[in-house]
């Protein structure tokens, strides 16, 4: 067996929604003597999810940092949030851990929610471990969901113990390196039993299976199977610890976080198989040795104590006061059981907390890393959108200021004026995510926030042609105003936009008052009769008149609105939608699933095919209207069990006629009114 390493280690619990994930929290906290007493999700007295939003949703919705000890060890637990909506959270924690525990449920129908954990893990090869949770209530065999995990796994997942059963009730396992059997005690170590007659056979016969795949790795352990030679544990445990560092292999235990079954068994596997400091720097293509270097995963915005920018120091040491990228940290912490707690002192491999670093920003370095290192991943694309308003019309200036605190602590949150409507949305990964967020302005900034949906950017344009005359005239004393034009307004094929030209001879209106006449074109623009945007149409000025005295370009530029309001109501206008080009990613056995979705959303389906790098994955491409989407990932996700998703760009406007464009305008005509 090999050395449990002496310097801090990090591991993360990941896991799909509902799978255990703080609960085993607690377990390997009270098995480390961390905790007097277990708390419960349920009831509201767990150390993890201690957010008001955590406790509101019952649910993890950012990473829960807790330092402890087990044994001769320091160790930090990153409890990651398990929903899909908060996933880059997860992901930020998993780039600086150690090795991840995936925590799964003992449901092989649910395997397939560890899918984008397991994708992402095996893409940027961080070693994990699995731990299939609630193996006490399982009502299939173990062997099934070990299968269903195995088809969206790119590693070979070998099991590392077999469950005992009584009268079908788990009451304990057998270690198949040591071939020792346990059984459960809640809340204490397993007692040593022996081994059942009656499991002897499918012990060896999954024991001689976990060996073959480590054999896969090990020529050594090769030739000893191949010689029927059986290798002793020692051999063994450190072919594991060697494998599962370099993310070759992924050892799979069972138990209960609930009853404490199991979770001793898991934190002897973090101290022996877990990879070093050391070992993860070498994966990441960082040296071991050198200056003082850091890695900013996670920021947070609090009333109380400002900007914290929570780091794992990967090199070097920090003491209180150290300038870090030329800047003085308000303060060094070290995230406790209960909070963080002001250290002196930081050594390489611990996670820590540094105040008041203004522009330092989520996956920045702290020191300067080498060329060759990991790069950031970028943030995940925007799924759903809210327009977002104050209750308070002063607040708005603290609206915009608040919400880019949101989107520093949370990359995965973003927030974009539309050049269109000009609400100000914000757009997220769900409908939760987004809940979560505007309580989060509540509770941090002070700020009540109304979301909506968003109005979807209609446009309008024309599909005949016009002659139109405007003529503004104006004396009240002195200079008065005159203007007078003949302009064509003719359609201009999709896409194309505005252009304005004119065919003026003999200077029947100056040269000097026709960009006037644009201009005011372009100024009706901007509301057509239906009462949006008006785009692809022509407009050529053809005649007109002008007087020595009262001609100014205001007089034309108002003349031109009279042309252009008379106009074009004449020219049969038509409403546009815009369409975006949308790829849909789901399980193989949920694609026509998606096609249904994008059917009754008035989609058009262009065809399907296998994703790229994800076994067992297809992605549907369609056309899709705007006004069909901002709801589209919350059906996608209840129809696939949480996994699909979908990206989009836009990629045409497109006519819109009948009853669905008639409301459309009616609703327009509402809302204008009332403003």
């Amino acid at each position: 067996m090999t050395t449990p390493s002496k310097s801090p280690r990090v591991a993360a619990l990941v896991g799909p929604y509902a799978s255990g994930k703080t609960s085993l929290l607690e377990s390997l906290l009270a098995a480390a003597g961390a905790l007097p007493r277990k708390g419960s999700v349920q009831g509201g007295t767990s150390l993890g999810d201690a957010s008001p939003e955590a406790r509101q949703h019952l649910m993890s919705v950012e990473s829960n940092i807790v330092r402890t000890r087990y044994l001769d060890e320091d160790w930090t637990l990153l409890d990651c949030p398990g929903s899909v909506e908060f996933q880059q959270d997860a992901y930020h924690a998993l780039l600086v851990a150690d090795a991840a525990v995936v925590v799964v449920e003992a449901d092989p129908a649910r395997a397939v929610m560890a899918a984008p954990l397991l994708k992402f893990l095996d893409a940027n090869a961080i070693p994990h471990i699995l731990f299939i949770n609630k193996a006490e209530s399982a009502e299939t065999p173990l062997k099934d969901c070990l299968e269903a995990l195995q088809s969206i796994s790119e590693r070979p997942l070998l099991l590392r113990e077999l469950p005992l059963r009584q009268d079908g009730v788990l009451t304990g396992y057998v270690d198949l390196v040591s071939e020792r059997a346990y059984r459960y005690r809640e809340g204490q170590a397993s007692d040593l039993v022996g081994l059942p007659a009656a499991a002897l056979d499918e012990e060896q016969s999954a024991r001689q299976e976990m060996m073959e795949h480590l054999a896969d790795f090990d020529d050594h352990l090769l030739e000893d199977l191949l010689s029927d030679v059986a290798p002793p544990s020692a051999e063994l445990y450190q072919s594991l610890s060697r494998d599962v560092a370099a993310d070759l292999v992924v050892p799979v235990f069972f138990g209960s976080a609930q009853q404490d079954h199991g979770v001793r068994r898991l934190w002897k596997c973090l101290r022996h198989d877990v990879p070093d400091l050391a070992d993860s720097l070498a994966r990441t293509g960082l040296r071991g040795q050198g200056p003082v270097l850091a890695r900013v995963f996670k920021t947070v915005h609090t009333p109380h104590t400002g900007k914290m920018s929570y780091a794992r120091l990967l090199r070097g040491a920090l003491q209180e006061g150290d300038p870090v990228n030329g800047l003085r940290p308000s303060g060094l912490f070290a995230p406790l059981p209960g909070g963080l707690a002001k250290c002196a002192r930081a050594e390489a491999g611990e996670i820590i907390a540094l105040g008041r670093l203004d522009p330092v920003l989520t996956g920045d370095w702290l020191g300067e890393a080498e060329a060759g290192a990991a790069p950031w991943p970028a943030p995940l694309p925007p799924l759903f959108p809210l327009a977002v308003s104050t209750e308070k019309k002063q607040d708005e200036v603290k609206l915009t200021a608040a919400l880019a605190r949101l989107a520093e602590d949370d990359p995965s949150v973003s927030l974009r004026q539309s050049p269109d409507t000009g609400e100000l949305v914000l757009w997220g990964q769900g409908e939760i995510h987004l809940q979560v967020a505007l309580e989060r302005l509540k509770s941090r900034f002070n700020l009540t926030v109304d979301g909506r949906r968003p109005q979807v950017p209609y446009k309008e344009t024309i599909r005949k042609s016009v002659s139109e005359h405007g003529r503004h005239k104006r004396q009240s004393g002195g200079h008065g105003q005159f203007g007078d034009i003949q302009i064509v307004i003719e359609p201009q094929p999709r896409g194309a936009g505005f252009t304005f030209a004119d065919s003026i001879s003999g200077g029947v209106v100056p040269k000097q008052y026709i960009p006037a006449v644009g201009e005011g074109v372009a100024e009706t623009l901007g509301r057509g009769p239906l009462g949006f945007p008006v785009v692809d149409l022509k407009v050529t000025l053809t005649d007109g008149s002008y007087h020595a005295v009262d001609s100014s370009d205001q007089a034309f530029k108002t003349a031109a609105h009279i042309a252009m309001s008379e106009g074009l109501p004449k020219c049969d206008p038509v409403l546009l939608e815009p369409i975006l080009a949308v790829e849909i990613a789901v399980p193989a056995d949920c694609t026509s699933k998606a096609q249904r979705i994008l059917s009754t959303r008035r989609g058009q389906i262009l065809g399907f095919e296998a994703k790229d790098g994800w076994k067992g994955w297809d992605v549907v491409h369609a056309h899709l209207p705007q006004a069909e989407m901002s709801d589209l990932i919350v059906e996608l996700r209840s129809l696939t069990m949480g996994v699909g998703t979908f990206s989009w760009r836009f990629d045409h406007l497109q006519d819109l006629t009948g009853k669905a464009a008639d409301k459309v305008v009616e609703e327009r005509r509402t809302l204008l009114a009332a403003q």
